[in-house]
């Protein structure tokens, strides 16, 4: 009985395994286009507005980052709509958490440092009796890359995985040497990195 058991637990975990690589298999086929699609986003956005700040009002026009998010989310449910369906899984729903994350704390941050630095909200109220921490380009990239390399460590993707890593460490320690609109020059090659190149190398794997 005992034997039993064990051969049946062990059907299971065989089970449970085979669905989870089933999973990783398809949503890493599929991501190719989102990957891309938002690298794009964030590329264009990045030097429009680093385009917009040197030419046309300074650091007010970093609220353009709202309307990428816009644009960018309906782009994705386009793709979304258009590509192999995914079932509800513990993989998907994984990476769905990750990336949620990421997007409620760097908009958050971002969306409050974007209103200090047009004026529209006093320091104090934020940061009191603290400096702003300028490069907030550093910390997004770091974030950014983190749950880039966590995307591929769920989805086994070395690819992934060694891009996040040199995005979100490059971009970190590069945004530092720059000031101003040029910080987004770095946010570019940090979408560049972390979300064109992978995606264009999975695209590549699957046409093969």
């Amino acid at each position: 009985m005992e034997e039993k058991n064990n051969m049946t637990a062990e059907h299971s975990l065989k089970i449970i395994r085979e669905s989870i690589e089933r999973s990783q298999r398809t949503i890493n086929k599929n991501s190719a286009l989102p990957l891309i699609w938002w690298g794009v986003c964030v590329v264009f956005f990045s030097l429009l507005i680093a385009h917009l700040w040197k030419n046309y009002g300074g650091p007010v026009w970093n609220m353009l980052w709202a309307v990428l998010w816009l644009i960018g989310y309906a782009g994705n449910w386009i793709i979304e709509k258009r590509r192999e369906n995914i079932p509800n899984t513990f993989v998907g729903k994984v990476i769905g958490h990750v990336w949620t994350t990421f997007g409620v704390f760097c908009c958050g941050v971002g969306m409050l440092l974007g209103f200090i630095g047009c004026g529209m909200l006093p320091v104090e109220l934020v940061m009191p009796n603290v400096y702003i921490f300028g490069c907030i380009t550093s910390v997004i990239s770091l974030c950014f890359g983190m749950g880039t390399t966590i995307t591929g460590l769920v989805m086994s993707n070395r690819i992934i995985q060694v891009c996040g890593l040199v995005a979100g460490i490059g971009g970190f320690f590069g945004a530092l040497h720059f000031p101003g609109h040029t910080q987004l020059y770095v946010m570019a090659a940090v979408a560049t990195i972390g979300l064109i190149v992978p995606g264009l190398a999975i695209f590549v794997q699957n046409q093969k």
